[in-house]
């Protein structure tokens, strides 16, 4: 995707309610999965950069007000999602405001809650002691899009399903690699999803190791992983191949000759090193 078109597609969805998405999909012939991720993360950024805005003391106090002074039999269910959308802040993001408020002001100290009891009542609001509260904050986290835990599983599953995607194609290929679990077993802490046993050339490019990304590569989930991940599998196993499912910026894929190619499927022609060896002799 070019840059150029990228960024229609962003003004697009921050102008838009989430029941246009399909339809701005169908317009720039994306999939709901591209647009869906490229939304994620724009929204991410944002939440991000008001963080300390929405933590601060007077910030918890008033909205904690806020939802005091609206609960009621006819707004059961709505009010922290009404005062989200005010403050423009994330439905979960805010449940976990007013829960944790709630729960230090329950204790003896008024210490804030561990956060690991915060996150257990967040997965299962049904043990929050308050009932009114437990379907409050029930409501944000089936109503957000980007975050909380229903988000997190479902992430996590998009993630293993396209990584299992990419293990059945290496196999129907005839690619033999080595699993993540097998070199974390060998004692390497950084890994790629897969290491091949024998290198493949991609458009003229070496490729040892393939990582599957089920996401969209804009420029700063990009830049992180280049950071983080991918020029540490570069520094161990050599050049490599990243593949983000629902497309990436066109202008980031600079590095293919430094070693790291980006594609957005597992290409149909590919060429051994051992067959071109085979063929050389």
């Amino acid at each position: 995707m070019k840059l150029s078109v990228y960024k229609e597609i962003l003004k697009r969805l921050q102008d838009s309610e989430r029941e246009e998405f399909s339809t701005i999909a169908k317009q720039y012939r994306v999939s709901l999965h591209t647009l869906m991720s490229i939304y994620s993360q724009d929204y991410q950024k944002k939440m991000k950069k008001t963080h300390q805005r929405h933590h601060s003391v007077e910030a918890v106090d008033d909205y904690f007000q806020r939802y005091q002074a609206r609960i009621s039999p006819e707004t059961m269910g709505t009010v922290l999602l009404r005062i989200a959308r005010e403050v423009d802040l994330a439905p979960s993001l805010l449940a976990k405001i007013i829960l944790e408020h709630h729960l230090a002001l329950q204790s003896a100290e008024s210490e804030p809650p561990p956060r690991s009891y915060v996150n257990q009542l967040l997965k299962d609001p049904c043990q929050i002691p308050d009932p009114v509260l437990a379907n409050e904050v029930q409501q944000c986290i089936l109503s957000d899009c980007v975050y909380g835990p229903v988000v997190d599983s479902i992430r996590h599953s998009v993630g293993f399903e396209y990584e299992n995607k990419l293990k059945s194609i290496l196999e129907d290929k005839g690619i033999a690699f080595i699993g993540e679990d097998v070199m974390r077993a060998k004692g390497y802490d950084k890994t790629p999803d897969f290491k091949l046993e024998v290198p493949v050339a991609i458009d003229g490019h070496v490729v040892n190791w393939v990582e599957s990304k089920a996401s969209f590569g804009d420029e700063l989930s990009h830049r992180t992983y280049l950071r983080d991940q991918f020029w540490s599998y570069w520094n161990r196993f050599g050049p490599g191949m990243v593949i983000y499912w629902f497309g990436f910026i066109d202008e980031l894929d600079v590095n293919a000759d430094k070693g790291i190619v980006l594609m957005d499927h597992f290409p149909d022609s590919f060429t051994t090193l051992q067959a071109l060896s085979d063929r050389d002799r």
